[in-house]
Order: C-alpha cells, then structure tokens, then sequence
C-alpha cells in the first residue's frame, strides 16, 4: 500500500470516544461526542498546572451512550502481514499498555500465519560494533541493538544514540531472512523510532500516543518535531487518554481513535480471595516511581498516619533513590512481576495514586485506576484531568496530605459492594481483550474498507 500523509485542517473526524470507532466518512455524525470532546479540550487548556481546582462549570461532564458494546469478531479479517513494533519501553520491564495491547495482536496475528516483532530502544553492553539480537518470549519477537558501551553514559539508551545508525537496516535484513513478506505493519509509541519505522518500508504505518513523552523528564531532543510528522503521516491514530486525544486532535483531524486504557479484570480480581487480615492498616502504590509521582506528598502522609504503613512497589526511573523520602513507616518494595501484583495488591486496605499535578501528568490516564479497583480496592487520588472525568463515581481525590490521611481512613470502611455497583458499567467497556480487538479492526479499515464492529445495544452505560 502506497505511503501517504493524512490531510491536516480543521476538525472533520467524529467518533465514539468510548470505543475509538471513527465514524467521520459516516453520513451520520454524533455532534454530541463533538461537543464532549470540545469541552474537555477547554478545560485543559485552561486549567492552570501549577494547579487549581476548575469551577463546577467547568468539569466535563461523563460522555453518556445506550451501548454495551460486544467484543468485535475479528476472526473474518483478511491476511495480515507480520506487526513490528516500535516502543520506547522494554518487553520485560513494568506490564504496561504496550504489553497488554501488543500480547493481543500476536495472538491474533499467529492465527493469521503472521508475527509480532518487538523492538526496543537500543542499549550499551560488552561489544566492540553494534549487534542486533533477539529471542522469543511471550508469544513475539523481542528485538534490541547493543552497541559498545560510551563513556559515563548509562546501560539503557535511546533510538537517537550513537551507533545505531543501522538499526533500521539491520531490523529490516533480520525480517528479510526470516522470511517476512514485504511491507510489514509497523506500529511505533515513540517518534525517536520513526527513522526505523520508514526505513522498513511499512504497509500501514500507526502510532499509539500512550504518553505526552515530550513533558517528560529527559525527554530527547527532536521528539516533538519527529511527533508532528509521524501524526501527519500515519495511516491510523490511537490515543491512550481524553486529554492525550484533545491535544493530539489538533494537529491530527481523521482516522485518530480514542482507546483509554483497559484492565484484564480476572488477573486482579484473584487479590480479592487471597486478602487477609494484618495488625497494620496499609496504603499502597503500584508502578514506576518517577518525576510523576508527588514525593513530598508521600513523606509528608506517611508523618500524618504513623500507625499505618505506605507501601510503594515498583521501579524507580528518571530519579535518584535517594530522591526517595524515607520513614520507619514507609516501604520500598522494588519491581514486582506482573504475575504476582495481585497478590500484592491483596496486603492493600487503601490503593493510592499520588501523583504530583506537572507538566508530565497533565495528559495521563493511569492504567492502576482500574487494575486497583478490580482487585476490590478503594483508591484515593489526587486530582488528575482523566480520573476525575471518568471516576469521580468511584475514586476519592484529596489535594494534599491531610486530605490524604482523612480519605484513606474514611474509604477504608467503605463498601465494596457498594463500589463494585458503581464500577461495573465503566469496567466492562474498558476491558484489554475489547479494547485490542477493536483497535485491530480498526488497522485493516484502509485496506478492506470499515471493519464491520457490532453495536449490539444492551443497556445504558454512563461513564
């Protein structure tokens, strides 16, 4: 298929934001969902980041639909070549959205005799020239350059370093050899990959936008001006958030599909039966610590409820450990395998989600809102743009540690019957089976004409 960049302008493309279907070649447009999506986009735009609560007016409303919507069959789709993926994250890091979605396509790309080939950010090891090397896990193929280690730079690397000039040439010769047919699908969550991605000479080139990189720390140069071009020239868009679409929407105005991220419900919701009772009351955090997390927030709730312990589990990125503020009653657990964060999240009584309200956060839609209350928990917030849209049902937000320490031993009594009702319609759009499945739908459309995706009406669903 003939590479070729998307017309940019004013605002053409109307979808159905909970399941990223893009109607806009449709003769029937939902001005409704233009609406909601043009409200969230004034809030954002004037929220204040140093942070101050917007005014009642100003919240955005839930997006209301009477669709329950079945999982699309994706089993008619035609002959799909083999998926490289581009990312930025490693396969054996955190279980994140790139695992989720892409452990998905694999297995729908198998049944299709084709492969998934995962490709990551470059790192520096014992070599004297670069090497490309690869292995099997997971049902795909992971891939990754190591290059001869530079002076005082660290192990990992970006798709910019020196020495990996070749890495696209050396991926497309590794494909060749294994006898992938030409033209491969190539999905990137990073621009810095875009080089690569070209020079596989891609069938359909996409981009899921999980994160705003260019707000994060050390984020490389180059990124935002690669970000332009790949969103003018990909054939189809994701994003992994409102907010994240309202921002990509404006540079990118057809085929960009709204996709929040999901939850596998029964991986978390085993937490529940292995919970038993402890002296102490726990408040717990799973996921990277890094220049998004508040941790002078966690220090100062860790002083304001000494006779419960604050649990933090997971990797530190971005931030020196001894960033980290230490109390006798606040834990570090390090990195835990994804197998075993239920048995994790089952030593919770309260899940927290601290995050500091900055330029990095103010796009995101963390996956662990709904991986904690899957697995039975009440969770304390602060205030971030998604989680108070989408959960303000569900979620209790406070805006510094003594809101903190009151919510957390407020909820901790809460129902759980009572939140799981509450959660129930959101949680059943929003799971990674679903959620894959439409987005895979959703890449063949410019080869085979729309995906037929049913909407089967089942009941009201408020979000």
């Amino acid at each position: 298929m003939p590479r070729r960049p998307e017309c940019l302008g004013s605002f053409e493309s109307t979808y159905l934001p909970e399941h990223g279907i893009d109607v806009s070649e449709s003769t029937q447009h939902d001005e409704g969902c233009r609406h909601a999506s043009e409200q969230l986009r004034a809030v954002t735009d004037r929220l204040d980041w140093a942070w101050q609560d917007p005014p009642a007016t100003g919240l955005v409303p839930p997006i209301r639909r009477d669709a329950r919507v079945k999982e699309p069959d994706v089993s008619a789709l035609p002959h799909q070549p083999d998926l490289v993926v581009l990312s930025h994250l490693r396969w054996e890091w955190v279980w994140q959205r790139p695992q989720h979605l892409v452990s998905r396509w694999a297995k729908l790309r198998a049944a299709a005799g084709a492969r998934t080939w995962f490709v990551e950010e470059p790192e520096a090891g014992d070599v004297t020239t670069p090497e490309l090397r690869h292995d099997e896990i997971d049902g795909i193929h992971r891939v990754w350059l190591v290059v001869p280690t530079p002076p005082g730079q660290p192990k990992a690397l970006g798709f910019d370093a020196d020495d990996t000039e070749e890495y696209g040439t050396m991926v497309a010769d590794l494909l060749a050899e294994a006898g992938s047919p030409r033209q491969p699908d190539v999905l990137l969550y990073t621009p810095m990959a875009l080089d690569i991605a070209l020079e596989l000479s891609p069938g359909r080139l996409m981009y899921d936008v999980m994160d705003d990189l260019g707000s994060f720390l050390k984020a490389p140069q180059g990124l935002q001006l690669r970000q332009r071009r790949l969103l003018a020239e990909a054939d189809v868009v994701f994003t992994g958030g409102r907010s994240l679409h309202a921002g990509v929407s404006q540079h990118r105005t057809t085929r960009c599909h709204l996709f929040p991220s999901g939850v596998e419900t029964s991986h978390y919701a085993t937490s529940r039966s292995l919970r038993e009772q402890h002296d102490r009351k726990v408040a717990g955090y799973v996921g990277v610590i890094d220049e998004r997390i508040d941790l002078e927030l966690v220090a100062a709730l860790a002083a304001a409820l000494p006779e419960w312990t604050i649990r933090i589990v997971g990797p530190v990125a971005k931030i020196e450990e001894s960033d980290l503020p230490q109390a006798a009653n606040l834990e570090y657990h390090g990195m835990t395998a994804y197998g075993e964060l239920p048995r994790v999240m089952a030593g919770f009584d309260v899940a927290l989600m601290p995050f500091a309200l900055n330029e990095a956060t103010r796009s995101i839609s963390p996956t662990k809102t709904l991986e904690y209350l899957a697995a039975g928990l009440p969770v304390v917030s602060t205030r971030v743009a998604d989680v108070v849209t989408d959960y303000s049902g569900v979620v209790h937000f406070a805006d510094d540690a003594a809101e903190f320490a009151a919510a957390c031993q407020e909820v901790v009594e809460h129902s759980r019957a009572e939140r799981d009702r509450r959660l129930r319609p959101i949680q059943e759009r929003q799971e990674w089976d679903y959620i894959a499945s439409s987005m895979a739908a959703l890449m063949v459309e410019d080869a085979t004409g729309p995906a037929v995706i049913d909407l089967t009406v089942r009941g009201e669903v408020t979000a």
